[in-house]
């Protein structure tokens, strides 16, 4: 989890190195991320909506159900499932009664886990979220503090289901909450960003090559 300082500075990119513009990189993405000075903010809120029916927070919330209920919360994603102090004990059975479906993603908050292989996963939970109650539903993505695990997911939710390049997505959520998911994770955006892009101009090329 990156501090709010004294938090590493952004080299600048050597002079003969140039990125494509359908390039990501990690360091586009911390710039997105920090301020000028290359510090990142830790959150002042204990959470936010980032997206329309989109909440961002930490697990003091995701714990609180007379807070959720309150904000109309029908679906909950714990992106930190577990038992240690980097995350956070709920269940399925913690919500019973409560009228909140809960979802559960056991990650670590370290740039060597692998949360990508959760990306699809987490997309399609916050969609069918989304689309509950004819379109009404709300659903609440926590980890521990709301800063790393939970806003990559959501992030990669904008990127598989709204097309949103990783830099608007970033942007996106940076814009309602202060974020800072770790290098590994920003760099599994990116590489989310490529495949999508690959998969897009994949299906221009067989678009163009069937054209009657």
């Amino acid at each position: 989890m990156k501090k709010s300082s004294p938090a590493k500075q952004l080299p600048p990119p050597p002079a003969e190195v140039t990125v494509p513009d359908n390039e990501v990189t990690v360091q586009q993405l911390n710039e997105l991320l920090s301020n000028s000075s290359g510090f990142y903010s830790l959150p002042t809120q204990h959470f936010n909506e980032v997206f329309p029916r989109i909440y961002v927070g930490n697990a003091f919330v995701g714990q609180n159900l007379m807070r959720l209920q309150k904000l109309g919360v029908t679906h909950i994603l714990n992106a930190a499932e577990g038992n240690s102090f980097m995350h956070v004990n709920t269940n399925a059975e913690f919500y019973a009664g409560s009228g909140i479906t809960y979802h559960g993603i056991q990650a670590n908050d370290k740039p060597q886990f692998n949360l990508s292989t959760f990306f699809e996963e987490g997309a399609d939970f916050i969609e069918k979220a989304l689309a509950h109650n004819n379109g009404k539903g709300k659903v609440y993505v926590h980890c521990r503090e709301g800063y790393s695990r939970s806003p990559t997911i959501v992030i990669a939710y904008l990127m598989l289901r709204h097309k949103l390049d990783a830099r608007v997505a970033v942007a996106t959520v940076r814009l309602k909450r202060e974020i800072g998911p770790n290098d590994g994770f920003l760099r599994q955006l990116c590489q989310l960003n490529e495949k999508l892009a690959k998969e897009v101009l994949g299906g221009l090329i067989w678009c163009i090559k069937n054209i009657p």
